[in-house]
């Protein structure tokens, strides 16, 4: 059940709204004010034309990035295992939970159930993608309103997953894991797997967490610079299809986890009947920077519960799916015994021949950190996809950015693109 982040009691805030833009509207007394693309805090991608009365924001345009990367187009001429390493590089904060959301939906598309195993580690992977997003928002976030410490204590534990990505695939950045039906491999080392994210867990991310929150959420700066700012409230952002921390610090109960729940947020994942895992989905009511934030502290909280209940109980068998269906790689007995599985890996690996792609369309989604990540797939029954459509979050997030900023003071507009947290390749595909 979700739970309520109440805000905090003891700090009176001057409610700058809107009203004060509709007041002044026709004054003429404006200027323009060109925000990034070389600003620090639009990270050389985004740029905001802001129509200015004195310091007040009186109008807000935001222009979506300058990336040029063609990402959808791509999926058109790479097959459904290659466009991963695309879809990693359209959310370069948590890359993994890219490939994870990609195959789900092409596996979807193809009417494929994978393994127990898989469904383990993908969740436990998942979770630690979602806690290396929150990090980083939170801590570029805290930089740029000027909490140079904060950002570290958020960014050096960012560094033990890029470890772990690095263990279990060969790549920190872009890990490019996750294969139709499976992974690219199973893990090299189950016990090490298991201790690296265990510490990982306890010894170097709670200990930052709550160095975080004394430091940066309980700082009367911090708070003063983001309670009250760039509030917007449950039905606007129903209106608006907000997702994710945006959507649920303004008290939008969704999250795909539980309405739409996938992986072992759904099933049985032991195999033995016990349930799926538990965890609470945080809210807030107040709908400002400062209640985004304070749902990201939460979900990492919550993340560590979901890995906590799932790194011990990874179970036994095969990482990948193997059917007659000649849609995944066959096992390695498989490929070195046995003619059958030589050819079938061949033609997946060498020639492109071994796909048997319905000629039908889909939709898959998941829960990712900045909310519902989707990809809607046509395939033509050819190896590759006749067209991929992203739902990005951050472009829908992104699309609230005029009005969260309107009627406030310049700096608040940097203090609202970090609660957003935009993800440049997401917008500009």
């Amino acid at each position: 059940m979700p739970y309520t982040l109440k805000p905090d009691q003891g700090l009176t805030v001057d409610a700058d709204t809107v009203d004060y833009v509709k007041e002044h509207v026709d004054t003429g007394d404006r200027w323009v004010l060109n925000f990034g693309p070389q600003h620090p805090a639009t990270h050389t991608t985004l740029r905001l034309v802001l129509e200015l009365e004195g310091e007040r924001v009186a109008r807000c345009t935001p222009h979506i990035g300058y990336l040029h990367s063609g990402f959808e187009k791509l999926g058109e001429h790479l097959d459904y295992n290659q466009y991963v390493t695309i879809v990693s590089r359209m959310n370069y904060l948590s890359p993994i939970a890219n490939d994870i959301c990609w195959h789900h939906a092409v596996e979807k598309l193809f009417g494929i159930d994978i393994t127990p195993r898989c469904k383990v580690v993908r969740t436990i992977m998942a979770e630690l993608a979602r806690i290396q997003d929150h990090l980083l928002c939170v801590g570029a976030a805290a930089l740029d309103l000027g909490a140079f410490t904060g950002f570290l204590y958020a960014f050096n534990p960012r560094e033990v997953i890029y470890d772990i990505c690095d263990f279990i695939s060969g790549q920190r950045f872009h890990p490019d894991w996750t294969r139709v039906g499976g992974a690219m491999m199973d893990l090299p080392d189950e016990e090490k797997f298991c201790t690296m994210v265990k510490n990982f867990l306890h010894k170097d991310l709670e200990p930052s967490i709550g160095d975080l929150e004394s430091l940066v959420l309980r700082n009367r700066i911090f708070m003063e610079r983001t309670i009250g700012i760039g509030a917007i409230n449950r039905e606007d952002a129903i209106a608006c299809s907000l997702s994710g921390p945006v959507a649920r610090a303004s008290g939008v109960k969704r999250d795909l986890r539980k309405d739409e729940p996938y992986l072992c947020y759904a099933d049985n994942w032991d195999g033995q009947g016990a349930p799926a895992v538990e965890f609470k989905v945080p809210i807030a009511e107040a709908g400002d920077v400062y209640a985004r934030f304070q749902v990201r502290i939460a979900e990492i909280r919550e993340s560590i519960k979901i890995i906590d209940q799932l790194i011990d109980n990874i179970p036994g068998g095969p990482m990948d799916v193997f059917s007659d269906s000649k849609m995944t790689k066959p096992p390695k007995d498989e490929v070195y015994g046995s003619i059958e599985g030589l050819i079938q890996h061949f033609e997946l690996v060498m020639t492109n021949r071994g796909w048997e792609a319905p000629i039908a369309e889909g939709y898959g989604a998941q829960e990712t950190a900045n909310g519902e990540l989707g990809y809607f797939i046509v395939g033509d029954g050819s190896p590759r996809a006749w067209r991929v459509k992203t739902r990005a979050p951050s472009f829908v997030n992104y699309s609230v950015m005029a009005r969260l900023t309107e009627g406030h003071l310049i700096p608040d507009a940097v203090a609202v693109l970090g609660s957003l947290n935009v993800v440049a390749a997401e917008l500009d595909r």
